[in-house]
């Protein structure tokens, strides 16, 4: 938590989401009035929405009062890659959210970096410094079940424990929980969302939601049990009028200077996307290029692509996705031939092909659709369920990635190759700068001429019309 203070709050570029943090923040101090409800926030990957709720839960965590009874107790967790023991997800849940609870209490954020040897020194521990309500102990029972595996259903004891002490002490917690689609994972059977039904009902202790996987984000959220529970806010990419804006920012933080004409250009070239947005920034500074023309951004783009900022993150992401799947190799190819896909609907039988051609082996059309809706699971590639068919993400990044990555590591093409190619790919891009100069001398001439058919109105109103009505007749 400490580390978070010092990594948030003074970084002052951030994603320009202030509407959605004073949204949460809101939203959260009205739980205390039983105004709230449990909300998700939905959008595509580095859209900011870990960040956002981590600085809501800083504002909730410092800028209340700690000792008012009807403070809301914030509490963060953020569910790991690959669940599928319900006893140690239980312990973890629980153990996670008794040290929110205390140190919001305590006003001690060291104690998530506190290190407790067993149960009864964190019991003992938590006992001395807070006053402990008979619903709050229950959480200490609860945890020692888990330990004895005394207990028949854990996951579902440990989701429902806050709102049970917050119904029972009439208090306000709000839980924040992060990439909740590892609840859901095609490939683990470990299904606890059907137990989450009673736990975010609760105006006690409403549930903020978010994810990296929008998929399955609205297969848990759009379906079954939890289906009408939660109120949506949608996050997008930024227009380039906010994009512009978090260009300067980033520039000024990054200590470089870019041209304001260059601001909006840059927007646009990153898809309105605040994680490319800076990362286009700090590759200039790294590079020594300064953002002064659009072939100088289209390069700074290519480089960061094929091995920079935007390279490490997005390959991390692919990775891990594809690590969930079967038979990663055939997954690589199959994610490469379909970035590479030239149609708006990506073709499942030039891919069986096309892995005839590379790899020489005879792949089933079932099982190469089976693995892109897998991969369509992890917003990596879209699926339309309803006709059947694939297409690209709307993420030309990610999508211009995709081909990038399959080159260099599916396809085993040199970095180095890849990258010159790139290079020489976005050099030559046409330029949009001059459309952007056109827009702005029509939208300069356009107020021009509506200023003056102002002034000449006003002309024959106040002077031309007195002036004959005084004429004698």
């Amino acid at each position: 938590m400490k580390q978070w203070t010092q990594e948030i709050l003074f970084h002052n570029v951030f994603f320009c989401r202030d509407e959605f943090i004073a949204y949460f923040y809101s939203e959260a101090l009205k739980a205390a009035t039983r105004r709230s409800r449990s909300i998700v926030l939905l959008g595509q990957r580095r859209m900011g929405k870990t960040e956002i709720f981590k600085r809501v839960v800083n504002r909730l965590f410092f800028e209340q009062d700690h000792k008012d009874p009807n403070a809301v107790i914030p509490v963060y967790y953020k569910f790991p890659d690959v669940v599928t023991d319900p006893w140690k997800f239980a312990t973890e849940y629980v153990e996670n959210f008794i040290k929110w609870y205390t140190a919001f209490k305590m006003r001690k954020p060291d104690i998530f970096e506190d290190s407790f040897t067993d149960l009864n020194t964190l019991f003992d521990y938590v006992k001395s410094n807070i006053e402990m309500t008979p619903s709050f102990k229950r959480s200490f029972n609860l945890f020692k079940s888990f330990q004895d595996k005394s207990i028949v259903y854990p996951e579902k004891a440990a989701l429902n424990l806050p709102r049970t002490i917050s119904d029972r002490d009439d208090s306000t917690i709000v839980m924040f929980l992060d990439e909740i689609q590892n609840l859901h994972l095609p490939q683990h059977d470990f299904r606890v969302v059907g137990y989450m039904q009673d736990a975010v009902e609760s105006p006690t202790c409403p549930h903020y939601v978010t994810g990296s996987a929008m998929s399955i984000l609205f297969k848990i959220l759009g379906t079954g049990s939890l289906y009408g529970r939660f109120k949506d806010k949608p996050i997008k990419q930024f227009t380039d009028y906010y994009g512009a804006e978090l260009v300067r920012k980033s520039s000024k933080y990054n200590q470089t200077k870019i041209p304001e004409t260059m601001t909006p250009v840059i927007s646009e070239r990153c898809g309105g996307n605040p994680f490319y947005i800076n990362s286009v920034v700090e590759q200039s500074v790294e590079q020594g290029l300064e953002l002064t023309s659009e072939e100088t951004i289209n390069k700074i783009l290519a480089i960061d692509l094929s091995a920079g900022f935007i390279y490490a993150e997005l390959r991390d992401q692919v990775i891990k996705w594809i690590k969930r799947l079967n038979d990663q190799n055939i997954t690589k190819w199959i994610l490469y031939l379909s970035a590479l896909e030239k149609a708006d609907r990506i073709d499942p039988e030039r891919i069986q092909r096309e892995l005839k051609r590379q790899e020489g082996k005879d792949v089933d059309l079932e099982k190469i659709k089976s693995v892109m809706v897998g991969l369509a699971q992890g917003d990596l590639i879209d699926y339309k369920s309803f006709g059947d068919w694939f297409t690209h993400v709307n993420d030309p990044i990610l999508h211009e990635f995709l081909k990038v990555w399959g080159k260099i590591e599916v396809a085993g093409i040199t970095r180095a190759e890849v990258e010159e190619e790139t290079i020489s790919k976005y050099e030559s891009i046409k330029k949009k700068y001059n459309n952007y100069k056109g827009y702005l001398a029509e939208v300069i001439k356009y107020y021009k001429i509506k200023a003056q058919c102002l002034f000449f109105v006003c002309f024959v109103c106040f002077v031309v019309t007195p002036f004959v009505s005084w004429l004698p007749q």
